[in-house]
């Protein structure tokens, strides 16, 4: 890890001191699950204390859930952001296709409203992220990798919450995104895969990075919303085009197995 992420505390130093820097590295998503912090060595440096006090907020932090320290392998930011759902309800929610509707129903609200405020607060090293981003997605469209874009996508609508710079709005929406990465709600690379999905994602998501550029709040809800609205249809899509997969799979493996 990089100087720059933890500064000199010049007041009193104590453990307390030490423990604030870094929960408001966490807090504000600067410090992400599974971050490793620099070498005890390093970091005294970094916050300019001695290593006693250094081990004891790191205790501290170990002891609140902040961080895990594993032996011999140092310390990482802990899983602060967990799971929305319990794995009971997860298998009740795959059970369930409603839940994937609703999820995109609130998703398009509260993306908008992201995006709308990344559009008003968006600092130039967030508009240079999402810059890259971009240009990342644009590549991966052009070497016709869904795969690739999907991941991109998860990516893109992060830099997009962080951009906004509201602190529940951006982990209420990583928690979204998580359960979204592990495929509960429905299969971004499915979606990809539908003819002309792919165009389309790609103008939609530039839509919303062009309107986050501008400082134009309203085109960038609006941008968001209309992207999370193609997603629902094009899910449904997807859901309607796998069924007849299956349904014609099974067809053709029952017309060719042999008589009795």
């Amino acid at each position: 890890m990089p100087d720059g992420y933890f500064t000199r505390i010049d007041h009193v130093r104590t453990a307390n001191e030490v423990c604030a820097q870094i929960e408001t590295l966490v807090l504000e998503g600067v410090l992400r699950v599974g971050d490793k912090l620099p070498g005890e060595r390093e970091l005294s440096r970094q916050f300019d204390v001695s290593r006693p006090v250094l081990r004891e907020a790191i205790k501290d932090l170990e002891n609140r859930g902040l961080v895990v320290t594993r032996h011999g392998g140092g310390t990482f930011i802990a899983d602060v952001i967990g799971d929305v759902f319990s794995p009971i309800m997860l298998e009740l929610i795959a059970r369930h296709p409603k839940a994937t509707y609703d999820y995109l129903e609130y998703r398009r609200d509260v993306e908008g409203i992201a995006a709308a405020y990344a559009a008003e607060r968006a600092t130039e090293h967030d508009r240079a992220l999402l810059t890259d981003i971009m240009t990342r997605m644009e590549t991966a469209h052009t070497k016709e990798n869904p795969q690739e874009e999907a991941e991109i996508d998860i990516e893109f609508h992060n830099a997009v919450c962080e951009s906004a710079h509201n602190l529940l709005l951006m982990h209420a929406l990583r928690s979204c995104y998580r359960v979204l990465a592990n495929g509960v709600f429905f299969s971004r690379a499915l979606v990809y895969g539908l003819p002309g999905a792919r165009d389309e994602l790609l103008q939609q998501h530039r839509a919303v990075y062009d309107a986050i550029m501008a400082g134009d709040a309203d085109a960038a809800r609006r941008a968001a919303q209309a992207h999370m609205e193609f997603v629902e249809k094009y899910s449904r899509e997807a859901e309607r085009a796998q069924s007849r997969e299956a349904v014609s799979r099974l067809r053709r493996t029952q017309r060719l197995a042999p008589a009795d």
